[in-house]
């Protein structure tokens, strides 16, 4: 058994991103492990004990693990995005409306010959989205 989810790394805002996440997809936060409750961890700065070091959201169909990565080894996210399947028009509208405050849309919510709504952003945490809801069969 073999199972794929998204790790997210963030610069410095990962308890923010994931509570963001936890309200506007329905899910909980499982998990969280800071930097200063390492062992040994005396060599984490006094302004990043309290930074992620690891956590864990789920909501129905969905897991994301993330982590905030020190300045000097963050790379904003690039080439890849989360995508969300979505059952219906009403849904891809309020993650869409959620998701683009702060962000940057790179296709709006719309109509595709595949998608009765499809859009691609990028949240204000700097990671990119895709909200897909399929056309109804027939």
């Amino acid at each position: 058994m073999m199972q794929s989810n998204p790790y997210l790394t963030f610069a410095g805002d990962c308890a923010e991103a994931f509570g963001f996440y936890a309200e506007v997809l329905g899910g909980k936060i499982d998990d969280v492990l800071r930097f200063g409750e390492a062992p040994d961890c005396d060599w984490v700065a006094d302004d990043w004990r309290d930074k992620v070091m690891h956590s864990m959201f789920t909501a129905p169909g969905l897991v994301l693990m993330g982590s905030d990565a020190p300045p000097q080894m963050y790379e904003r996210p690039q080439g890849v995005s989360v995508a969300l399947h979505v059952d219906s028009e009403a849904e891809a509208q309020r993650i869409y409306d959620a998701f683009k405050q702060g962000g940057t849309v790179k296709m709006e919510l719309q109509e595709t010959f595949w998608a009765s709504r499809f859009a691609m952003l990028v949240d204000r945490f700097g990671i990119r989205w895709i909200i897909n809801c399929g056309k109804p069969e027939g």
